[in-house]
């Protein structure tokens, strides 16, 4: 168990991320280097040691917890990914660098992000470890009911729709539920 919270569990993420990110393929090397751009530019990996830390907290052994927590990490740069978009929030700087369509263009930035998603779901199926594979299918329906249009997805409309709008506290929680707490 790290005992240097929170640096130690960033640098265990970290590891696992270039353990597990997918080799770059020939014909998708600018697709797989926007990806990598995007989900190497540094951040807190909150939600990655989150997910470490659940684990470790109802007896499991964050180890075993490592594929999802990356997962996540995917997840959420894809989140960002498209969130910069100018169609979107229109942002042009992402944690002090080019975002990655002003990097790459919006073509790529956008598969970049449908790249990260997509690999998500591929890397728990194919290295999350357990006993049960119901529990990983559980897992990944849980995780794509957060990342869809239940939840983040529905956060970010309902984002887009108050452009402008005022919120009471209410509407403005429920917005963040979805699009963060979810």
């Amino acid at each position: 168990m790290p005992t240097d919270y929170p640096d130690n569990y960033r640098r265990i993420i970290n590891d696992a991320l270039e353990r597990f990110f997918p080799s770059r393929q020939e014909k998708s090397t600018v697709v797989y280097e926007a990806m990598r751009y995007s989900l190497f530019s540094g951040g807190k990996r909150f939600r990655p040691v989150l997910t470490i830390l659940i684990a470790e907290a109802v007896g499991g052994d964050y180890c075993l917890a490592l594929p999802t927590a990356c997962a996540v990490e995917y997840i959420h740069t894809y989140s960002l990914i498209h969130d910069d978009l100018p169609a979107i929030d229109n942002d042009s700087l992402r944690r002090g660098r080019p975002a990655c369509h002003i990097k790459f263009g919006e073509d790529i930035a956008i598969l970049a992000g449908d790249g990260l998603l997509t690999e998500a779901f591929a890397l728990i199926a194919s290295e999350q470890r357990g006993n049960d594979q119901k529990k990983t299918i559980l897992l990944i329906k849980e995780l794509a009911e957060a990342a869809g249009v239940r939840g983040m997805i529905a956060g970010q409309v309902e984002d887009i729709n108050a452009t402008g709008a005022k919120l009471n506290i209410d509407e403005l929680r429920h917005m963040h539920n979805l699009k963060t707490g979810r």
